[in-house]
């Protein structure tokens, strides 16, 4: 018998409040400056939680409907930030993998854009990766758009949407969403470029290098000492 998204729902807010720590919740909230309250939990704790519901196969959701309408109601609907990111785990979730393709980016979009957090935009860019592999020219083309979008959560989800690619790495994308952001002055983006650069360095140093040579004059001090860190 196959799951319902408001069954899967109300089973993860009760995971999670049951094991709320008021105390641990205030200081995590200040820590990742959020407007959204905690319920203090660590992600150890959320995980042992939350994933046995994700794995139970009485609670699995057949239809790509059901799981999407879960994961945006955790997400719109979250009273506590552990929601949200419980809300990643039932997206990411290896069950539901074979749904991570080019229909699945307006989901992804609104959760990069209302996130507008680097906790979650960071999780939700490791999609945008999955999907960038299935469909390399559509998904290439929208990570252009991104990459010079007002919105710098776009941006950043651009730029670290080929993180965990290695051999796999398309370099003119690499190069496309990058550049177009070098002289941006936010932190959040002069970041995401080191990292993006350094993580890729791993798989081809020579490439990293020359490129932030060639771009000297205009790369922050901050991504090229991400970007060379391990070089």
């Amino acid at each position: 018998m196959a799951g319902s998204s408001e069954d899967l729902v109300e089973a993860v807010r009760v995971a999670l409040r049951s094991e709320a720590d008021p105390v641990r919740a205030v200081g995590q909230q200040g820590y990742m400056k959020s407007t959204m309250p905690f319920l203090g939990l660590t992600s150890p704790v959320r995980r042992a939680l939350v994933r046995p519901l994700l794995a139970d196969p009485a609670r699995r959701l057949t239809s790509r409907g059901e799981w999407e309408s879960a994961v945006r109601r955790l997400w719109d609907e979250a009273q506590f930030r552990e929601e949200r990111y419980a809300a990643l785990d039932l997206l990411r979730h290896r069950t539901y993998r074979s749904w991570h393709d080019p229909d699945v980016m307006p989901l992804v979009e609104h959760l990069v854009v209302t996130g507008a957090w680097w906790d979650v935009v960071d999780e939700v860019s490791s999609v945008v990766g999955d999907v960038l592999l299935v469909d390399p020219e559509g998904e290439g083309l929208r990570m252009r758009a991104w990459a010079e979008s007002d919105n710098l959560w776009l941006r950043r989800s651009a730029i670290l949407s080929q993180l965990r690619h290695e051999e796999r790495t398309d370099l003119a994308l690499l190069a496309d969403v990058i550049e177009p952001n070098l002289d941006d002055h936010e932190f959040f983006v002069r970041k995401a470029i080191g990292w993006a650069l350094r993580q890729h360095a791993r798989t081809d140093p020579v490439w990293v290098r020359e490129f932030v040579d060639r771009h000297t004059h205009r790369i922050s001090g901050l991504s090229r000492r991400e970007a060379l860190k391990h070089l």
